[in-house]
């Protein structure tokens, strides 16, 4: 929790059971406003998408649409520093 909340963003990479547990809570420290908003950027695009589909969590009503901003999936170092220069939740 003390890494959280000094956090500029969140890195989450492929992994298993440990790593979306991990992620998975943070988010809720985040939607719960226990923890300050930051980006939550998933490396692996095709991996993330595989394994969540978020868009049909949104639409079962289990996440608020909102919640999709709060994460970015990414394939390079370069491209999750652009998503936290710009990310517009600060």
């Amino acid at each position: 929790m003390h890494f959280l909340m000094r956090a500029e963003a969140m890195c989450a990479f492929l992994g298993v059971f440990g790593t979306r547990d991990e992620m998975l809570e943070s988010l809720t420290l985040t939607q719960t406003g226990r923890m300050a908003c930051v980006p939550f950027l998933l490396f692996g695009r095709a991996f993330w998408e595989e394994i969540i589909n978020w868009e049909a969590l949104a639409r079962a009503g289990t996440i608020s649409p909102e919640d999709l901003d709060l994460f970015r999936t990414v394939e390079t170092a370069e491209e999750a520093l652009e998503a936290i220069r710009t990310w517009t939740h600060r």
